[in-house]
């Protein structure tokens, strides 16, 4: 489907120049209030309206459902919104410049590190991920954010540090961010652009073709940041949802006692195996940590237990799901085989040198 491009002639004359800045500030307002109650919503759903126990599977599934769909939404259209808006302000070229260049792999460390201040999990990060390919940077670079958004972000190093010390949340934050930017990296070198959906590449176009020598008014920009939002969340909304569906089932019924069995043995099968069974799971790096915790305390080993928590942040079945929009499932099977073997060979290392 051909999306209409760009235009910077304003098609809002006949409208008074305050309104649509006015209406934006409204829709910022109720954004925030009802950003702040998702939690408290979630709950009077489940446990009040709905009656189950918190301490229940089920409960616990459909709390997760309740909170991150809304959640994940809310962050969807806020993201495109605002990359949409800032995009306005630069060329698709100057995009490229300044995170790809001419020398890629300054491109994939500048994406790795901005990905460790931005506290995203996987899907949250997938806005900001199609954002950037839309305009123009390179396809590596972009990976490279995809993986350290959600892997290494301060949270997820704070709960690190005060639960491990210094020396177990900087290591992690280092391999985190060499998988990230390696894989990226490899990712870049492959030349996979063929493989991202062609709407993406048609919009990219779009923007390219229109626009130049025009400078467009504050009500030109916000009137194409709503477009561009109705148009890229009404394509992947329903990916959203059934991911998180996916991923709210598993987080309710997932054998913790099993996984502490499977990761404390010194099998060679245990980080691979680890890995593998932490791809169907969803949560972001904060969340995951009390697992990790409990895991260690039972006598899981540590490499194995960052490996599979590597693979629950950075690789989760429903942010596959989301970038199936996106992406074609040839490039969503390399992606997870290069970051996962990167995940498994870290996974080996950090259980040698600690």
């Amino acid at each position: 489907m051909a999306t209409q491009p760009i235009s910077f002639s304003s098609p809002t004359s006949q409208r008074p120049a305050w309104q649509l800045p006015a209406l934006t500030t409204g829709v910022i307002v109720v954004w925030l209030v009802v950003w702040a109650q998702l939690q408290n919503l979630a709950d009077w759903l489940t446990y009040g309206l709905f009656g189950l126990s918190p301490e229940s599977r089920f409960g616990q599934a459909v709390n997760f459902f309740l909170y991150d769909v809304p959640k994940i939404l809310l962050l969807l259209a806020g993201m495109i919104f605002l990359v949409t808006f800032i995009r306005s302000f630069f060329s698709a070229e100057k995009t490229r410049a300044l995170l790809g260049g001419k020398r890629q792999g300054i491109g994939n460390v500048l994406a790795a590190g901005l990905g460790v201040v931005t506290p995203f999990c996987s899907c949250s990060a997938v806005p900001l991920f199609i954002g950037f390919v839309e305009s123009g940077i390179p396809l590596g670079v972009t990976f490279s954010f995809l993986i350290a958004t959600p892997m290494v972000n301060e949270i997820a190093l704070a709960m690190l540090f005060g639960m491990f010390g210094w020396k177990i949340a900087g290591l992690y934050m280092a391999t985190g961010l060499i998988v990230a930017i390696v894989s990226g990296i490899i990712i870049g070198q492959l030349k996979l652009e063929r493989y991202v959906e062609d709407f993406v590449w048609q919009m990219q176009v779009g923007q390219a073709a229109t626009g130049f020598g025009q400078k467009p008014t504050p009500d030109t920009r916000l009137a194409e940041a709503y477009r561009a939002t109705r148009e890229i969340a009404g394509k992947v909304w329903l990916f959203v949802v059934i991911g998180i569906a996916i991923g709210a089932g598993i987080h309710g019924y997932v054998p913790e006692d099993f996984m502490v069995d499977i990761m404390g043995r010194s099998a060679w099968w245990s980080v691979p195996v680890a890995v593998a069974f932490g791809i169907p799971l969803y949560s972001n790096a904060a969340g995951i940590i009390p697992v990790v915790y409990a895991l260690m305390e039972k006598g899981a080993a540590l490499g194995t237990v960052l490996a599979f928590m590597m693979s629950v942040v950075a690789l989760s079945l429903p942010e596959m799901l989301i970038l199936r929009k996106v992406l074609k499932p040839q490039l969503i099977v390399i992606f997870i085989a290069i970051v996962g073997i990167a995940i498994v060979f870290t996974g080996y290392l950090l259980n040698i040198v600690i």
